[in-house]
């Protein structure tokens, strides 16, 4: 019988609150290496019906039924690729490829269906994920799903739940999951002595400049050999790093960039300890290379995008990363294949020839990330919610920038949980002064329709008496109760603008227009008068886009656009 670790019993124990209260799905993140087998074996241990484990490859559910197996669990394998459809079994692991041909054939009711590695499961309703979801509901409407992976979030669509039980919430509105219920970081892992602390070498004898590659790029195979099969005397050196830094080590995990540079790669390797598997190699060849690589009969095994996942070898203790990626997901799982325990293995050596830039213990996100952006702490001043958006600091380490749009802290309301609903960058409804969010088409308290600014924008500069002024920036001058504003384009010319503080309507529209968007929104702040607004006079946010109409000779500003995100060019951004 198996004992499970006290986060494994943490995260099994999460699973039952949240079903017994919900049947929303539900995802734990767990790393690779923290032995999510056993929280699968005990769910399936204490379902009250029949259960599934379902993944994607037929690797992964021989891995699964040989663990749950090991583990005094007596499950049934539905794979075609292992040659086996077994349905008499309480607990089924199952391939999806194979399930979604035969769904017909399935008529047992699950009260639980676990999807390993379910950060696969995209926006695509018709998916295979979905349509095996959609035929077990229609047998049990009560079913329970639960998916579980080590990295939640995917490249094209984020991250894989909207809700976290830390009490947060992602910009997620079409993902699958509801809510993440339980997730152990993988600094607690190494801490406690789970994990082998991964090493991060700063691997500078050469590099690959993947500095321009996009994720298109990456799909191109024939570009990238164009980028990497130019520069011999670039892999040369990297491999004779490698050779030389894993000379006391156990195993040596590569991972090239097109099948082409793997050839390449291999030729700089011991020819008798190096093996090379691509998706061209037959599964026979494929599963002896990988045995003798386990038996430590081969030291260097150079791959192509096929041992990502599904792949267990604990010896592995130096993981070489010479193919670029955009994808958090896809670096954390080729790192996790070298954290395994095992006999003399101390930590595990990470060298990155492509400077990817990810943190391997918090590779967050919230969307494309920026260009030259950091993690950075943004407080929340409705909440006091600690956000975590991508940023700019200055080199005293002074936020100077940052490109979150709304709280993710979950508040308790008359209705439940929702989402804080602070916005640090938003545009109001010009019906009922709501603040939305910069995208929206529609007030979200009115349902009055908002004007794209890029239409806005488009309509004024095909006007004769408007003028569009691509601001670059705004200097200010206060006279008693009275504000001026100029705002400059980068040719020089002006727009000017009066408030006048003493009226009700010109001191709303400031604070709405200015004052809210103080330090990127992180520091609102509301004025009554012109000694309340002195200090901030050099503070002032520049708007994007100044729009103003001729009206007896002069310009009248009629609108600021702020935070503008369209396909005009931004003043400065050649």
């Amino acid at each position: 019988m198996y004992q499970l670790r006290d986060y494994q019993q943490e995260a099994v124990d999460a699973t039952l609150r949240h079903f017994r209260h919900s049947e929303a799905p539900a995802v734990i993140v767990l790393p690779t290496g923290a032995g999510k087998s056993l929280v699968i074996a005990e769910l399936c241990r204490l379902a009250r019906g029949h259960a599934m484990c379902l993944t994607h490859v037929k690797e992964l559910v021989e891995q699964n039924h040989q663990k749950l197996t090991n583990f005094g669990v007596d499950g049934g394998i539905f794979s075609a690729g292992l040659k086996q459809k077994q349905q008499d079994k309480r607990l089924t692991i199952a391939s999806v490829q194979s399930l979604v041909n035969h769904l017909t054939d399935w008529h047992q009711p699950l009260s639980l269906l676990i999807i390993d590695e379910c950060h696969r499961i995209g926006a695509d309703t018709e998916s295979q994920y979905h349509k095996v979801i959609e035929h077990f509901r229609q047998l049990n409407p009560s079913l329970k799903v639960l998916g579980l992976t080590a990295t939640p979030y995917r490249l094209d669509n984020g991250w894989i739940y909207q809700q976290h039980y830390w009490g947060f919430t992602r910009e997620a509105p079409q993902a699958f999951f509801q809510r993440c219920i339980y997730e152990l970081p993988l600094r607690r892992l190494v801490k406690d002595g789970y994990l082998t602390p991964p090493l991060l070498y700063n691997a500078a004898v050469a590099h690959y400049d993947f500095s321009a590659v996009t994720e298109s790029v990456i799909e191109d195979e024939v570009m990238l050999n164009e980028l990497v099969l130019k520069h011999p005397r670039v892999t040369r050196a990297i491999c004779e790093q490698i050779l030389t830094l894993s000379e006391q080590r156990q195993g040596v995990m590569i991972f090239a960039a097109t099948v082409a540079h793997a050839e390449e790669i291999f030729l700089y390797l011991p020819s008798k300890e190096t093996a090379l598997i691509t998706g061209a190699t037959p599964q026979t060849q494929r599963d002896e290379l990988i045995r003798q690589f386990k038996d430590r009969q081969i030291k260097y095994l150079v791959n192509v995008s096929v041992l990502t996942t599904g792949f267990d070898a604990p010896h592995v203790d130096v993981i070489a990363l010479l193919r670029p990626t955009e994808s958090v997901s896809l670096f954390q799982q080729i790192i996790g294949r070298g954290l395994r325990l095992a006999p003399g293995k101390k930590d595990c050596l990470i060298l990155d020839y492509t400077n990817s830039g990810f943190d391997i213990f918090q590779p967050e996100i919230g969307g494309t990330r920026p260009k030259n952006t950091e993690l950075v702490s943004v407080p929340c001043p409705q909440c006091g919610y600690q956000n975590l958006f991508w940023g700019r600091k200055d080199s005293d380490g002074n936020l100077t920038e940052h490109f979150g749009r709304r709280c993710q802290a979950l508040v308790e309301t008359l209705h439940g949980e929702e989402q804080c609903d602070y916005r640090y960058v938003f545009k109001h409804c010009p019906q009922c002064q709501a603040e939305n969010d910069i995208a929206a088409h529609q007030c979200h308290q009115c349902q009055h329709k908002l004007i794209d600014p890029d239409d806005t924008l488009k309509k004024a500069l095909n006007l004769k008496d408007h003028l569009v002024l691509r601001c670059q920036g705004l200097t200010s001058a206060l006279e008693g109760e009275k504000l001026t504003l100029r705002y400059v384009d980068e040719d020089g010319t002006e727009l000017k603008q009066s408030y006048r503080l003493d009226l009700k309507k010109d001191l709303l529209r400031l604070n709405q227009e200015f004052m809210r968007r103080m330090a990127h929104g992180a520091v609102p702040v509301e004025i009554s008068n012109s000694k309340d607004l002195a200090p901030f006079l050099p503070y002032l946010p520049a708007p994007d886009f100044v729009i103003a109409k001729k009206e007896r000779g002069h310009f009248r500003v009629t609108e600021l656009i702020f935070d503008y995100q369209g396909n005009l060019r931004k003043a400065n951004c050649l």
